[in-house]
């Protein structure tokens, strides 16, 4: 049976529930691994490991359950070792590495902010600050609609400026965010938004990041701003 690992604690400090499952079906029962002062917190591995909702819970909450009141270095969704003893072989080999990590995100959580555009009030502003735009979007009106060509050459300017909007409020948000926190990193890009930003900020600090992401979508009403957290800190432990 190969062992599913969720994260790697200080040894004697993860305080796990009685009777704590993570993944599988049924849930397999959660147990720690130790070698040199580090933790493991590790369950049996399902034959078949798919990236399940339920699945994907159960790793979130056991990894909550092990950092209520010490760090953790979340492991992602599919860490899987051999054994046992090879995971208690990796923590030896790699003990000062993990150690500094453990003290680098001490009190420390992510949170996640996505931002995308609310479409109307992000082609308002668009129109408003450019004369072009706005001169070819009346003789359309009067033209009835206009022909192809010109339909096709305006949407082709909404589209660029739209573009042009984005980096311009992808430059707003990180420059109002990314002085409350510690770290940043970049999350994958997508279709669905055009800013994905991780934050790496104190516990204790981060009502200040939160009340600032509110106001700025209070302050630019064409910014849909998402944000996601307290998380464990993924994406910061390596």
């Amino acid at each position: 049976m190969t062992t599913y690992v969720y994260g790697i604690a200080r040894a004697g400090s993860t305080d796990l529930p009685d009777g704590l499952t993570g993944i599988g079906e049924p849930p397999r029962p959660v147990r720690v691994v130790s070698r040199d002062g580090l933790a493991a917190v590790v369950s049996d591995c399902p034959e078949q490991l798919r990236p399940k909702r339920r699945d994907l819970l159960a790793h979130q909450q056991v990894l909550a359950a092990a950092g209520r009141r010490t760090p953790v270095l979340p492991m992602r969704f599919g860490s899987v070792s051999d054994s046992d003893d090879k995971v208690a072989e990796v923590l030896s080999e790699h003990s000062g590495r993990y150690e500094e990590q453990l003290d680098r995100l001490a009190g420390r959580v992510e949170y996640n902010v996505k931002v995308l555009h609310r479409e109307d009030a992000a082609l308002h502003l668009v129109l408003a600050g450019n004369a072009e735009l706005r001169a070819l979007a009346e003789a359309n009106k009067a033209a009835g609609g206009g022909s192809y060509e010109q339909r096709l050459r305006f949407g082709e300017m909404v589209a660029n400026s739209m573009r042009e909007r984005e980096v311009l409020d992808a430059g707003l948000v990180r420059e109002a965010l990314v002085p409350l926190a510690e770290e940043h990193c970049d999350g994958p890009e997508s279709a669905g938004w055009f800013l994905n930003v991780s934050f790496l900020v104190e516990e204790q600090a981060a009502r200040r990041l939160l009340e600032e992401a509110g106001r700025l979508g209070e302050r630019h009403p064409q910014l849909d701003i998402k944000v996601n957290g307290p998380l464990p800190p993924y994406s910061f432990a390596t």
